[in-house]
């Protein structure tokens, strides 16, 4: 199995790297935030402009990449960047399950997405669902001939900024049903949706949206009735693999900050990088980053496997990628001392963006136990393993 990357992945990452260098930094996202902008609309119409929302989506979908290897080549790079724009929701989340499910019909949103001027949110999660797709009590029901939305979504990520949503509901079946999941296409104005926009700890932007008697017809339905979960599933794997690779490049920018910290702070006269036991414990994370760059290397390249072996991979790469996060910025931050936990220094919004990203789309004990369950191993073996 070839591992490089290909004449144009290489061209795409060097391109977004000197873009990245010239139009982004900590203290123009912090002041983004101070000012409580979401993110900087120039820089998301420059990744726009580069075509970095068009290497998400699949030729025929009217982008020009789309594999595992593009999202992960973009994403690292994103993640490298500490960047806060709505990439992940509305171009490989949102975008992705809109062009998968019906790119014909609805091609000129994807365009839009693409070209940056509309922002797509997945309105999906639910206050008590957890991390189940298939937990959706979000009800669809017809009456005079139209279609009426009653529900509650949370954590929708860029909800308060979206122009258009998706959203889930359930048309038959219960909560917990996998078959019954339908998904809508609607304006964010629509009569009847309510969005509270909130800020996660790392900074990105998330809303709660409240459906209440959204009238819609029956072609905003995307889809077969009933038939959206698969679809669901296999965006949520594509979003998985972006996250991941942000997530590696973010670790990367922590081991560099941390690297270069250790060769400056000097203590009894030396640099602090010159003592053993941080060698030790930098070697140590050292290894842990390519283990996750493996993994995530991994799960490219079975993004398009068979549903099994493809979730296997989700679960095993995401659980691993919540782990070494953790370590990295918990190591991070204790090499770096007290510096490394204040908001003027970068090391602080990398080690906040891991930590949520164990929180998003399953954190490391959902992924473990599905991952055991797509493994075949029973809850009884699980157990003796562990007393052994």
């Amino acid at each position: 199995m070839d591992f490089g990357l290909s004449d144009d992945q290489m061209m795409l990452r060097d391109m977004l790297q000197r873009f990245l260098k010239d139009r982004y930094s900590h203290e123009a996202r912090r002041a983004v935030l101070t000012s409580g902008q979401a993110y900087d609309t120039a820089v998301f119409a420059g990744l726009a402009e580069l075509g970095i929302l068009g290497a998400v989506f699949a030729p025929e979908q009217g982008g020009y990449g789309g594999t595992g290897t593009d999202l992960m080549v973009v994403f690292e790079e994103l993640g490298r960047a500490g960047v806060i724009e709505p990439v992940l929701g509305s171009a490989v989340l949102a975008g992705g399950l809109l062009a998968a499910l019906d790119a014909e019909g609805q091609s000129d949103v994807i365009q839009q997405v693409i070209a940056g001027e509309t922002i797509l949110a997945l309105a999906h999660a639910e206050p008590q669902s957890r991390y189940d797709l298939n937990h959706v009590t979000t009800r669809a029901s017809t009456s005079d001939g139209a279609i009426v939305l009653n529900g509650t979504k949370a954590h929708v990520l860029g909800g308060a900024q979206a122009g258009m949503l998706l959203v889930s509901a359930r048309e038959e079946g219960d909560p917990a049903d996998k078959h019954g999941v339908s998904l809508f296409l609607i304006p964010s104005t629509s009569v009847g949706v309510h969005c509270h926009g909130h800020v996660n700890v790392d900074g990105t932007s998330s809303a709660r949206i409240t459906l209440e008697a959204v009238t819609v017809d029956q072609s905003q339905r995307l889809g077969p009735p009933g038939k959206a979960y698969t679809a669901l599933e296999a965006a949520h794997a594509r979003a998985t693999l972006a996250l991941c690779a942000e997530a590696l490049g973010a670790m990367e920018t922590g081991k560099a900050l941390t690297v270069e910290y250790l060769k400056e702070r000097k203590q009894f006269g030396v640099p602090i990088g010159s003592f053993q036991a941080l060698q030790h414990r930098l070697a140590d994370m050292l290894i842990e980053i390519e283990q996750a760059r493996s993994a995530v290397i991994n799960l490219a390249g079975h993004l398009e496997a068979d549903r099994l072996t493809r979730e296997r991979h989700v679960s095993a790469t995401k659980n691993l990628i919540g782990r070494v996060g953790a370590l990295v910025a918990e190591e991070c931050i204790q090499m770096h001392g007290g510096i490394g936990m204040t908001d003027e220094y970068a090391m602080s919004h990398h080690a906040r963006r891991l930590v949520m990203v164990d929180h998003l789309f399953g954190d490391v004990d959902h992924h473990l136990d599905r991952f055991i369950a797509f493994s075949g191993v029973s809850e009884t073996s699980r157990n003796s393993a562990d007393a052994r």
